[in-house]
């Protein structure tokens, strides 16, 4: 059994808290708020998952060195938009545990992947990246869920592997770092689009051929930004895009939903009420894909309808109707 340190106390790093501490791991997670803290610590609950009572073993702490001294292994859940702020402020205390992170997206301001920035501030960090389909409230009461877990290290992959895999919860391995992290950090771009076509009242027919064609999107860019793309078929692409485009627990999703309804940002951030990664990915994918060039008509049209005040159903539209062309 493990000493494993969380940093983060939404929604997924206390799903994986409950996870693991169920298997027998004592979990220190941290958290920035003292009342989120008191929450967990004295009354077993957490506000994100309120149907769920955390069991034993989980103690939280505001300090980052209470957390991080003496864990075999830290796991890292907080918003992309936070990763280097955070990792300045708590790399002082680590020495050689693994850093597995397990937030999805990219640094909007360098445009860069998760794992370089943390690279960037811990040079010699052993990293691996966790993805793949997975909602925090299927998985904080044992619903079957499959990941996987990227490394370019053999023993992160099978360490992590190990410590984590039970009846309810499989790990496949891949050291496609670059493949897996860009899938988990693009599909929530195309989960926003589902929900902006679910606001719209748009059928089946439209959601399946977005999904597809999105998938088409993230794999040309992530192949340019250095993936693989078969892995882009796997679990962080495929399996990751389908369960956040169709799903009611995803916050990209239903603030998708919200824009396609009419609401402005602004409104939607307020009534999602979390961190909704896709608005500030969307602004890294445009950006990635100018440079690379890469066409990516979807993210062209969300970006418009985000910062250009194109309207949805106008959007829907031009890419209706662009040019012919072979698939």
């Amino acid at each position: 059994m493990k000493k494993i340190t969380i940093i983060g106390s939404g929604s997924w790093g206390v799903a994986l808290a409950i996870h693991l501490a169920k298997l027998g791991h004592q979990i220190k997670l941290w958290s920035f708020s003292e009342s989120e803290a008191d929450l967990i610590n004295n009354e077993r609950k957490c506000k994100f998952l309120p149907n769920v009572t955390l069991p034993d073993g989980i103690t939280c702490y505001l300090n980052y060195k209470d957390a991080i001294e003496g864990s075999d292994l830290i796991l890292h859940v907080t918003p992309s938009k936070f990763t280097r702020e955070n990792v300045k402020k708590y790399k002082e205390y680590v020495s050689n545990q693994p850093i597995i992170i397990c937030s999805k997206g990219f640094e909007k301001e360098t445009l860069l992947p998760l794992d370089e920035v943390v690279r960037q501030e811990i040079p010699d960090a052993k990293i691996g990246v966790l993805s793949g389909p997975s909602h925090a409230e299927e998985v904080c009461i044992g619903i079957p869920t499959v990941m996987v877990i990227a490394s370019e290290n053999d023993d992160v992959l099978f360490d992590i592997q190990n410590s984590f895999m039970s009846p309810e919860f499989r790990i496949y391995t891949s050291r496609d770092v670059k493949g897996v992290e860009i899938g988990g950090a693009f599909k929530n771009i195309i989960a926003f689009c589902a929900g902006v076509a679910a606001g719209m009242h748009l059928g089946d027919n439209s959601f399946a051929a977005l999904i597809t064609r999105g998938l088409g999107e993230i794999t040309r860019l992530g192949v340019a930004l250095g993936g693989k793309k078969e892995t882009f078929y796997g679990l962080s692409g495929l399996g990751d895009l389908i369960v956040t485009c169709l799903s009611e627990h995803s916050r990209n999703r239903r603030a998708g939903k919200l824009i396609g309804e009419g609401k402005t940002i602004e409104e939607a951030k307020k009534e999602v009420g979390m961190v909704i990664e896709s608005i500030d990915n969307i602004e890294a994918a445009y950006e990635l894909a100018k440079i690379h060039n890469i066409e990516m008509p979807i993210v062209d049209s969300v970006y418009d309808i985000l910062y250009n005040n194109l309207d949805p159903k106008k959007a829907v539209t031009m890419l209706m109707t662009r040019d012919k062309k072979f698939e």
